[in-house]
């Protein structure tokens, strides 16, 4: 736990600095926007991702998804309250970092591909590695078309949350 706390710290403060460079403002971009509407291209992209994931595992072994254990380690013992501190302060800064700042400077592309090579725990197998390079693409496209940090934070959010709370309730095999 201090791991991720301590790099999620890591990832806040780096996507400071960038933005600070930038010569951008953080609290702009984290400005809540007057409409609801972002919340439909956050929820919408979440359930494609839940019904593509759900697809892929169905006709790939789960050997070729497996990310060594952290995510069971991760959630599979939290209490309810954790997982959703712990899904808000992943979502937001990575987010934050990604989307806010990095996409900024690259574009979406080369934002994917550095979001999947930070999700270095999936880098031994293709498969995760692409579905979190495609993940963080969408993530990239809903941030576009909406105009605001908080689609892909949401989206993120659910995404993480209802996976986290799936490893938990999940019965062992």
């Amino acid at each position: 736990m201090i791991n991720l706390y301590l790099t999620q710290g890591l990832t806040l403060f780096i996507g400071l600095i960038i933005l600070l460079f930038q010569k951008r403002n953080p609290l702009t971009l984290l400005t809540f926007p007057e409409h609801p509407d972002f919340a439909y291209y956050s929820i919408g992209l979440a359930g494609v991702m839940f019904l593509a994931d759900t697809l892929i595992s169905r006709f790939i072994g789960e050997d070729s998804m497996d990310d060594g254990g952290i995510n069971n380690m991760l959630f599979r013992s939290r209490p309810i309250w954790h997982i959703v501190v712990i899904c808000l302060v992943v979502s937001i800064c990575e987010e934050l970092l990604f989307r806010g700042a990095i996409q900024y400077g690259l574009g979406i592309y080369w934002t994917s591909i550095l979001f999947a090579v930070i999700h270095v725990r999936y880098l031994k197998h293709w498969v995760p590695t692409g579905w979190v390079f495609l993940s963080s693409y969408g993530l990239g496209y809903i941030y576009v078309q909406t105009g605001t940090l908080w689609a892909p934070i949401l989206c993120h959010f659910i995404i993480d949350l209802v996976s986290g709370l799936v490893i938990k309730y999940r019965r062992e095999s």
